[in-house]
C-alpha cells in the first residue's frame, strides 16, 4: 500500500551497481516483530486461511460441475484422440472453464481477501478496529454496507483473468510451435514453459494486483488508506490512473532489491514535519 516506516538506504542491485534502495523482506519482517512480536507477523492469517479454504472448494465444485457433463463424451470413439497435444479449441475450452472457477472462487473469497489486507494495514495506524473476523464482518457492513465486502474486485477479477488468458496461449504457443514433439523429456519441457509463461503474466499483470490492494483499504477508516499516507482514490480507474501518471504501476513487485518509488514520503519525513 505503499507505508515505508523504514528510510532508503544505499545497496547493490543484482548487477552489483550501486544504488539508492528499500529494505527487503527480512527488514521489515524484523521491524514488524520489534513492534508487535513474532504475533504480528501472523496478523490477518485467519481470514486468509478461510480464503483459501473457500476458494480451494468452490474451484473444485466448479470445474468437478464440468467435468461430470464430460463424462458421456469421454465414452465416444474421439476420447482416445484427446490424450494427444491439445488442440487450440481444446485451450480455449479449459481455459474458460477454469476462468469461470476462479472467478467464482475470488468473488465467494474476496470479503475474505478485503478484512485480511485491513488487518495489516492497521499496523500503520496502530488501530484495532479489525481484530477479529466475525468484528471486522460487522464493521465493514455497519459502514460500508455490502459493497464494502467487494471492495477492489474489479480489478483483481481483471488481473485473474487476462493473466489466466495469456499464461495459456503462451504457454500454447510455445509448446506446439517452439518444442519438439519427438523428445522424449516432452511433458517436462512443458511444465517448465507453463511455469515460464506463469511467471511472465504475472508480471505484466500486477498493476491489477497493485490497485486492487489499494482499493480494498482506501478510505476504509484506517490511517493505512488515509492521507498523508495514501491518496483517497473516487474509483480503480481513478487510482490506476494516479500510479500510472506517477510511475508507480510496479510498486511492491519485489520482495528484495526494492527501488525507490517516485514522490514517496516515507514515515521520517512526516515525523519532520509534524
Amino acid at each position: 500500500v505503499g507505508y515505508e516506516p523504514l528510510p532508503p538506504k544505499v545497496g547493490r542491485n543484482i548487477f552489483g551497481r550501486q544504488v539508492c534502495q528499500l529494505p527487503g523482506l527480512f527488514s521489515y519482517a524484523h521491524h514488524i516483530a520489534s513492534i508487535d512480536g513474532k504475533r504480528g507477523l501472523f496478523t490477518g492469517l485467519t481470514p486468509r486461511l478461510c480464503s483459501g479454504v473457500l476458494g480451494t472448494v468452490v474451484h473444485g465444485r466448479v470445474l468437478q460441475h464440468y467435468q461430470d457433463g464430460d463424462k458421456p463424451e469421454e465414452s465416444g470413439p474421439g476420447s482416445v484422440q484427446k490424450e494427444g497435444s491439445p488442440s487450440f479449441d481444446q485451450v480455449i475450452k479449459e481455459t474458460t472453464r477454469e476462468m469461470i472457477a476462479r472467478s467464482a472462487a475470488t468473488l465467494i473469497t474476496h470479503p475474505f481477501h478485503v478484512i485480511t489486507l485491513r488487518s495489516m494495514v492497521q499496523f500503520i495506524g496502530r488501530e484495532s478496529k479489525y481484530c477479529g473476523l466475525c468484528d471486522s464482518v460487522v464493521t465493514i457492513y455497519r459502514e460500508e454496507g455490502i459493497l464494502g465486502f467487494f471492495a477492489g474486485l474489479i480489478p483483481r477479477l481483471l488481473g485473474d483473468i487476462i493473466s489466466l488468458w495469456l499464461c495459456n496461449s503462451l504457454a500454447y504457443l510455445v509448446n506446439t510451435y517452439a518444442l519438439d514433439s519427438g523428445v522424449s523429456t516432452m511433458n517436462e519441457m512443458k511444465s517448465y514453459s507453463q511455469a515460464v509463461t506463469g511467471f511472465f503474466a504475472s508480471m505484466l499483470t500486477y498493476p491489477f494486483v497493485l490497485v486492487s490492494n489499494l482499493m480494498a483499504v482506501n478510505n476504509c477508516g484506517l490511517a493505512g488508506g488515509c492521507p498523508p499516507y495514501s491518496p483517497v482514490y473516487t474509483s480503480w480507474i481513478h487510482c490506476w490512473c494516479s500510479l500510472q501518471k506517477e510511475g508507480n504501476m510496479s510498486r511492491g513487485n519485489s520482495l528484495f532489491f526494492r527501488k525507490v518509488p517516485f514522490g514517496k514520503t516515507y514515515c521520517c519525513d512526516l515525523r519532520m514535519l509534524i
